[in-house]
């Protein structure tokens, strides 16, 4: 079976920020909106999905070593399907992180919390369009509205590749508690995740003309268990992620490409839920327009192509431009 998906997004992110942090102690607060669109011509249930979102965070610095930072958000996303309209809002949930400059310029320690603060139970009739915001299909600004609680560890660490080039490494690892996610259905329990990440970056020219980054990223994610009983697996997951910031005037300009491949799962029998492997490529460019001093307009651009297939299935391809 082929599937051919078109679709299109026009977005926008404005950006206010407060009082950077003095001599190496303050807050900074930053707020502003981005709007997602999704259209899609015939043959999709889907006619098309809208969601706008208002993100909040908070960071403070407690001097050169420690910093803690809060954010979170109010989002709003609707959809028109084939069988009619569809619609939720609300706060999604907080992150709580902590930073550690464990070695100055060298190795950064971080703990994050999750607090639920969004929506833990949603009713049967928004699955359909929670699981447009969530698939990798799309990249909304919010894909989720709730879960559960969590925490999630990690290090990283950098060092000087020659005089202007820098490589780095990190890892982390992340545990979410139990919940419901749909009203009447059993106990989610979200398996583990760990996470290994390695880039290299710097300056392609002199005198800042031109930024580059490289990085790929390993993931690997325990499977999910439903009442204790029924399991969904995922395969590992790697990322191929490069970027080039590029100054135009007081605007930056940047351009960017991934490719995120998922291995197919192994060693399980019929009894449990398997997603299959797939591959994303994505292409894109965004400009970054100062409007004033404390607020900036986001454009973005992107095109992306999906292959997904179960072992010993068909392949569906996905395509569409934003």
């Amino acid at each position: 079976m082929r599937l051919l998906l078109l679709g299109w997004c026009v977005g926008a992110t404005t950006t206010l920020a407060g009082q950077g942090p003095v001599g190496g102690v303050g807050t900074v607060a930053q707020t502003g909106v981005a709007f997602d669109a999704y259209y899609f011509g015939s043959g999709v249930a889907f006619e098309h999905v809208v969601e706008w979102t208002i993100p909040v965070s908070l960071s403070h610095r407690l001097g050169p070593e420690l910093t803690i930072d809060l954010s979170s958000a109010y989002a709003h996303a609707s959809a028109v399907t084939t069988s009619g309209p569809l619609e939720i809002s609300g706060a999604t949930d907080t992150d709580v992180r902590a930073t550690w400059a464990a070695v100055s310029g060298r190795m950064v320690v971080s703990l994050a919390g999750t607090l639920p603060t969004g929506k833990q139970e949603v009713p049967v009739s928004s699955v359909p369009l929670l699981s447009a915001l969530a698939t990798e299909l799309f990249r909304f600004t919010t894909p989720s509205f709730g879960g559960s609680s969590g925490v999630t560890g990690g290090v990283a660490t950098a060092f000087k590749l020659g005089e202007r080039w820098a490589a780095g490494i990190g890892g982390s690892y992340r545990w979410r508690a139990a919940y419901t996610p749909v009203a009447g259905s059993g106990d989610l329990e979200p398996g583990a995740e760990v996470r290994v990440r390695l880039g290299v970056e710097g300056p392609l020219a002199a005198g800042g003309r031109g930024y580059f980054r490289l990085a790929t990223m390993y993931a690997g994610t325990g499977g999910d268990t439903l009442d204790g009983g029924l399991r969904s697996v995922s395969g590992a997951r790697v990322l191929l992620y490069s970027n080039f910031n590029l100054p135009a005037g007081r605007s930056t300009l940047s351009f960017y490409a991934y490719d995120r491949y998922r291995f197919p799962t192994h060693g399980y029998d019929s009894t449990v839920v398997q997603v299959p492997r797939g591959n994303v490529l994505a292409l894109g460019g965004r400009l970054e327009q100062p409007l004033s001093p404390v607020l900036n307009l986001i454009p973005n651009l992107e095109f992306r192509y999906e292959v997904a297939a179960p072992d010993g299935g068909s392949v569906a391809l996905l395509e569409w431009a934003r």
